[in-house]
């Protein structure tokens, strides 16, 4: 089922198929060009002469997010070698079949979503296949800020209530409406809303219930319980709960298991609804999911799901996945849901290919094998250098925290700036996130392979060496355990490894042996 509310008509688009009514469906001169010896009141900007970082800021609108001073332009001989490990692009960059499929796409048809067509059908199908069979509605949009957006009002008109609970440092898109759930966001300009209500970010190596409690998923539930009584207690009502899968922009976070479970039932009870965003962890980043809500049980199941990113490995397309009844509530309003390119015969052609790239090259399985193997190189890295206080994550989605102190857990955010401004020397590109801005995020392609894993790694483990030896900028970079003294910088080493993954009943076996 398509939620699509869309207009009365319901014209053909040439080169497309009807298939069925609108929303909800079940399964010469071109424009703004100056005539000649038109000008400008004021003249143009020219950008051309300055450096691209100066140019950027005053061209393509001060404030953008930047990581680097310089810019990125690999060359054919360096771009084997480098090796992005954050990013949307999912399946990896440039994907021949991707490619593919937007181009003959483009050659065909590319037009608006009121015009009907078989490509945004098929695209739905496909991804309920993947989904719990009460998500059954989809809503198609063009990035994962509309999407959320979109649950937003879909909670809303569901519930018949306003407030919002979110996580603590939680990201959940630019627009207005989001940057009002987003602490990330919120607390630099108009601060917190009345009718947000924030909620500690369940984490288990810095938030108030530590890896040696004994129940931390039942106690940070007990924290959302608290805020809901409280906002119930003023008189205010829940119409969601809003929760990436795993935090990401909160430094790279895995709640603990049942965590979700109680949140829900505490949730519901007070009239709300669920969501779960999964734009930056879904997709079979995981390993052992196809979505990262999965992680918290077989019988959790979000009431809203959005997703981004990954899901267009690159392009610009989204998706809210909710149930029938949220559906109709917002049906009921008679206010037409419409948004031009989300769901176009171009955007639904790159879904579809990304969902076959991911099947076809068994890239989830890939993804928790190359994943496993990485959480043991960098837990070695752990054992060698103080200044790696954590290591947590799961397939392809994996946090390093650094730290200054190993009593404080004060976050090393000068040296984990430092050391990310090294990799990228080393033609590595990582990013960093937490509070503390301390955390070295590794979400990279799902193509990234057990040799790439080694070599990122080995830099890493080079990197820090170096760092203790001439920075020693603080304690943790001046101690040096037993460990550090008994095994060799990785990159000198060889390592040949064998790695299984069951999946559905198949053995998935992967061997590689490299020599640095």
């Amino acid at each position: 089922m398509l939620g699509e509310g869309d207009s009365k008509t319901e014209p053909k688009a040439p080169g497309g198929r009807r298939t069925g009514g609108r929303g909800p469906e079940r399964l010469g001169r071109r424009a703004g060009q100056r005539r000649r010896g038109e000008h400008d009141a004021a003249p143009r900007a020219d950008f051309r002469g300055r450096r691209v970082p100066s140019a950027r800021q005053a061209g393509a609108g001060p404030g953008r997010s930047a990581r680097f001073s310089a810019p990125w332009r690999p060359t054919g001989a360096e771009r084997p070698r480098r090796w992005p490990c954050g990013g949307g692009c999912s399946v990896g960059h440039c994907h021949p079949l991707v490619v593919q499929a937007a181009h003959e796409q483009n050659q065909v048809l590319n037009t608006n979503s009121r015009y009907l067509h078989d490509n945004i059908v098929d695209y739905a199908q496909r991804l309920s296949e993947t989904l719990p069979e009460k998500l059954c509605v989809f809503y198609f949009l063009n990035s994962g800020s509309e999407a959320n957006d979109l649950a937003l009002r879909l909670a809303r008109q569901y519930t018949g209530h306003w407030d919002v609970v979110v996580l603590d440092h939680a990201y959940h898109g630019h627009l207005s409406s989001l940057i009002d759930i987003s602490p990330y966001k919120f607390r630099g300009l108009d601060g917190q809303k009345e009718w947000v209500h924030v909620a500690p970010l369940p984490d288990t190596y810095r938030g108030p219930y530590r890896e040696d409690h004994p129940n931390p998923a039942v106690a940070y539930a007990s924290e959302v319980k608290r805020v809901v009584s409280s906002v119930q207690e003023k008189g205010r009502k829940i119409a969601a709960f809003f929760a990436e899968s795993l935090p990401s922009v909160g430094g790279q976070i895995i709640p603990p298991a049942g965590y979700f479970p109680e949140v829900a039932e505490h949730v519901r009870r007070a009239g709300g609804v669920f969501v779960a965003d999964e734009i930056q962890v879904g997709f079979g980043r995981v390993g052992k999911h196809f979505w990262a809500f999965q992680l918290q049980g077989e019988d959790f199941v979000p009431d809203i799901v959005t997703m981004g990113k990954s899901i267009g490995n690159g392009h610009p397309v989204a998706c809210v996945a909710t149930t029938q009844a949220v559906a109709r509530a917002f049906e009921a309003t008679g206010v037409e849901y419409f948004n031009t390119f989300g769901g176009s015969p171009v955007s639904c052609a790159v879904g579809l290919a990304v969902l076959d790239v991911l099947e076809k090259e068994q890239l989830q399985a890939h993804a928790a094998c190359v994943g496993s193997f990485l959480m043991e190189l960098l837990g070695q890295q752990k054992a060698k250098h103080p200044i790696i206080g954590d290591i947590r994550g799961v397939g392809l989605f994996v946090g390093v925290d650094l730290i200054k102190d190993k009593a404080t857990r004060t976050p090393a955010t000068e040296e984990a700036d430092y050391l990310v401004s090294r990799l990228k020397e080393n033609y590595i590109l990582l990013s960093t996130d937490g509070p503390g801005r301390n955390v070295l995020k590794f979400k990279p392609p799902m193509c990234f392979s057990l040799d790439n894993a080694q070599h990122v790694v080995a830099k890493l483990d080079a990197i820090l060496t170096d760092m203790e030896e001439k920075m020693r900028s603080c304690e943790t970079l001046r101690l040096q355990p037993e460990a550090a003294l008994l095994s060799p910088p990785l990159e000198k080493m060889k390592h040949s490894t064998q790695i299984h993954y069951w999946d559905d009943g198949h053995d998935l076996q992967l061997t590689e042996e490299e020599s640095h």
